[in-house]
Order: structure tokens, then sequence, then C-alpha cells
């Protein structure tokens, strides 16, 4: 079969989560025709599987225009845009319904294996920019398919590819032999099954980020519950406590993710939670019991857990590009134009510049990889940002430049300040004195549960403005 003209064919979204569908509503408006491919057998499903954690970000915040737009004449009104969903209100009230409005335009099922041109491999150079994509998809029958498309927007987020425990950004040793005592998610602790795992156990708790705060804030209520009786948490971190450590507090722009950051202070505080600082996990063994003790690269070794809860960030899946020439910065695997923006070495208070399709582009011309994606490895990506990336995205691969370049967005400041490397530098947070946009965090009485936000449109909630 030969490819059609690239001017008939759809723009095939990778991912049917918040940014792939808000990608989808985008380039209808533009009068392209979008394929989203989603591999899980709903729309949401990553978000699904945190449905128990609330946001950080309001119902205001999470709903993109031109999917708004879409909804619309089907009668579909947005939640009070002051309230904060949970993920789960999330997928119910606004992925379902968005994406059975697109209908047949969203393949459930269609696992994406392969990205190229047609015909040329990556090394080829002869007329490379004229011919269209090939995507190679496996369907949950066994099924498998050869699709075409004008251009490609990888919005697949990073939920599939957490980052290990281990110190170096490999897993520890140990980690996958002691994979029954772990979970690299925020345990629903609602669930009686999650409940009776972690009450009245000693629970390491690896990361630094948002979803540690709420795994954290989590294990401090079960401590404090009726069934949860000598419930303890170890918050491991591999660097000092200092001002900014739990986030920006009062001074975050978001309310309720400086009051994520106050709740694990208050865990600590309170003696639900220990802290062991500048430690790098080298090594998990297990004792007599099955309890796991975790090494450190220094020789320190802990006290055994029963449980660990590794937060400790995302990362991109990019095995199936691997024919595409992208431009990924070597740090970070976002696009080298965007990456200096979002480096948490050297990124500072929260505000990213407004950025776009030049950002999002790549030396394979149509290839976008929008969403949390975006990011690599950088973590604080909020889902705003995400629908404005495909907002002007959509109006590139439309031919629109000059509303593709009118990039404007205002990101709320987290209220801390980060880089050279403090996230990784356990003396010299000591002498933090709280970070230079905000004094260090007061305590507050919270009225409701812990909250994490729309970190990423398909992903985990991500940490802080300088990582997890």
């Amino acid at each position: 079969m030969n490819a059609p003209a690239t001017t008939e064919l759809p723009v095939v979204v990778i991912g049917a989560g918040p940014a792939g569908l808000a990608a989808a509503a985008h380039l209808l408006d533009q009068g392209i025709e979008p394929l989203v491919l989603e591999a899980s057998q709903t729309a949401g499903a990553a978000v699904r599987e945190w449905s128990h954690v609330r946001l950080f970000s309001t119902w205001g915040e999470v709903v993109d225009p031109a999917a708004e737009k879409l909804l619309a004449p089907t009668g579909w009104t947005r939640p009070d845009p002051a309230t904060y969903p949970s993920g789960g209100d999330w997928a119910d009230l606004y992925l379902r319904p968005l994406a059975d409005v697109l209908g047949d335009r969203v393949r459930l099922g269609a696992t994406v294996t392969g990205v190229s041109r047609t015909g040329r491999d990556r090394i080829v150079d002869a007329d490379r920019e004229h011919q269209p994509f090939v995507v190679h998809v496996s369907h949950a029958d066994g099924r498998e398919e050869r699709l075409f498309a004008r251009a490609v927007i990888d919005a697949s987020g990073t939920w599939a590819t957490p980052s290990p425990a281990g110190g170096s950004g490999l897993p520890a040793l140990g980690e996958k032999a002691a994979a029954d005592r772990i979970t690299y998610r925020v345990p629903d602790l609602k669930d009686p099954a999650a409940r009776a795992r972690y009450a009245g156990q000693r629970t390491a708790v690896i990361g630094s980020g948002a979803s540690a705060f709420t795994a954290l804030a989590y294990l401090a209520d079960l401590a404090k519950s009726d069934d949860g009786a000598g419930t303890k948490g170890v918050w491991i971190l591999r660097r000092g406590i200092s001002g900014s450590t739990f986030g920006g507090g009062e001074a975050d722009q978001l309310p309720a993710r400086g009051a994520l950051g106050l709740a694990a202070k208050a865990a600590v505080d309170e003696g639900h939670a220990d802290a062991v600082t500048g430690f790098r996990i080298q090594a998990i063994e297990r004792d007599a019991d099955g309890r796991l003790i975790l090494v450190g690269d220094d020789g320190r070794r802990l006290d055994p857990v029963d449980e660990a809860i590794v937060l400790t960030g995302f990362r991109p899946d990019l095995s199936f590009l691997n024919e595409l020439r992208l431009g990924l910065d070597e740090h970070l695997q976002a696009s080298v134009t965007l990456a200096p923006l979002i480096d948490p070495n050297q990124h500072s208070c929260g505000t990213v510049y407004p950025h776009g399709h030049r950002e999002l582009s790549h030396p394979e011309q149509g290839v976008y990889l929008v969403g949390m994606k975006s990011y690599g490895r950088a973590p604080t990506f909020l889902a705003m940002t995400g629908y404005e990336q495909v907002r002007s995205v959509a109006a590139a691969i439309a031919g629109d430049l000059e509303a593709a370049d009118r990039v404007e967005l205002t990101l709320p400041e987290t209220g801390v300040c980060g880089g050279a490397g403090l996230f990784d530098a356990p003396d010299a947070a000591e002498a933090d004195g709280g970070g230079c946009c905000a004094p260090a965090p007061q305590l507050v009485q919270l009225g409701a549960p812990a909250v994490v936000g729309a970190a990423a449109a398909e992903e985990a909630p991500a940490g802080g403005c300088c990582g997890s």
C-alpha cells in the first residue's frame, strides 16, 4: 500500500489524557482531523490510577477552552471553577465526556509501537520531509496496523515509567527483588486492602515532591485513626531539611499546593514521620523477617521498614520514537530549546517562560512532544501549560504561525527557589534560610484532605518547583 498525500492525512495524537484530548479539540478547531491512539481501554487511564488524589489546581485551571467549546453543544457544564477535583472527578466529569464527543476519533486499546517516515529510517535524508509519518499500532487483540499521518503529537506522558529508588538514577541493588513491598504510586488509604497493608506498619517514603508530601500526609492521617495505631513514616531525602523543603507555604500562588507541603511538615513535626536526610539509596536488602533494609551510598543502614513508597519522579519512554530525529537535551530529555526554561538545576521560583510550538519542535519537522512528556525528567508540569502547548502546536500545524507564536501563559509561582543542584546537596540545603522567594513555611490548620496538582495531563502529580 502506498501512502496517501500528506495533506489528506489526519494528525495522529498519542495518548488520550488531558493533553492529548485537548490537542484533538484544538486540531478540530483548526479544521484538521485528529486520530487519538490510546493504549488503555479508557480515556484518562493514567489519571484514573490516582483517582483518589485531589488536585491542587481548580476546575477553572484544568479544563481546556477548546475542549469546553467542543463539549458545550452536548449540554456539558464545567463544575464550579473555584473547587478542586480529584483525579477521579477529572476523569469522570471531563475526560470521559470529552472522549465521548470526539467519538471514533479516539481509538482505545491501540498501543503505538513505532513512528517513522514512510520508507525512511532515521539515517535517510533524501526527500525525507515530504514523506508522511507512518505509525505502527498494536491492538489489544494482537492485530497490528500501519497508519499514516501528516504530523504526530506525542502526549503519552511519563506515568508508565516512574524513576527508581536508587540514588544514581538506576534501580538500587535488590530493588527489583523487593518489588512485593514497594509501590511507585501514592496508595489509596481509603481502599480497605491498601489500608490494611500500611496500617501499623513502618513505611519509607522516598522522594521530595508533592507526591511524597501526599503520601506522608496520608500516612499521618492513618496513624491518627482508630485502626492505624503504630503507623509510622520514614521520609528519605537526598538533601537536607531547609526552609524550602516543604514548598512555599502561604507564598505559593496555588494555595492548595502550599497547604500540601505544610501537611507534610505537620506529619514530621507531630512525630508521625521521621526524616532521614542526605541519604541516597544504593541497595535494598531484607532482614530475617523479610522487611526492607535501605542501605545508603555512604554505608549507612537504616532500621528495617515494612513497606516502601518510591516517589522520585518520572522519565519519558522514547523507545517507540527511535526512528525519528529528535533534538533532546542530554540532561532532561526535553527538547533542547525548552530544557533551559525548566531545568531544575537552574530554574527558579516556579516561573516558566511561555512556550509553544517553536520550543517544542524537533529536527524531524511535524513531530511534537507535549504535555508532561515535553518536560522529559523535569517536574512541576501544570495542565494549563499543556493546554497552551497544544493550542500553539495545532495552530502551527494549520499554518497559522501568527496564532501559534502568540503564546500567553502566566503560571502561578511556587513561592520557593532552587537551582545549583540544591535538591541533591544535603549540606548546602541545611544553610538555606527558606529560599529567595519566601520565608520558611508556617504551619496552618488544614480544613480539607491533602491535595496534589494537575501536574501532568496524564501523569501522577509532580513536586515543587525544584523536583522530586
